[in-house]
């Protein structure tokens, strides 16, 4: 079973590239089983958090896995219908064991 790995509070431009790079290599894991993201942390976020979740989910599917995000606050769901990438980010329910994101 996947640990969900666990977005930190914020996660703004200034967080982009090391959460991308955290992301990026827990991605390129071989595994069948799902890239779980939990997300109920989230307090502070903006379009790059979308960018970053997106890359995630391109590079998940790219090592033969599956993005799935937990406990998306309403905020990051509006955002990302907002913005038409709901269906890609596949907005899902929460879990118990998790690794945290780097600060």
């Amino acid at each position: 079973m996947s640990v969900p790995l666990i977005l930190p509070a914020t996660l703004t431009f200034d967080q982009a590239s090391a959460v991308a790079a955290w992301l990026r290599s827990a991605a390129q894991v071989q595994t069948a089983e799902p890239l779980i993201i939990d997300a109920s942390a989230l307090q502070q976020f903006n379009t790059a958090t979308l960018a970053v979740l997106l890359e995630a989910g391109r590079l998940a599917q790219q090592h033969g896995r599956v993005l799935q995000i937990n406990s998306a606050p309403p905020a990051l769901q509006e955002l990302a219908q907002l913005y038409g990438v709901t269906e890609l980010l596949h907005l899902g329910a929460s879990s118990e064991n998790r690794a945290k994101a780097p600060s």
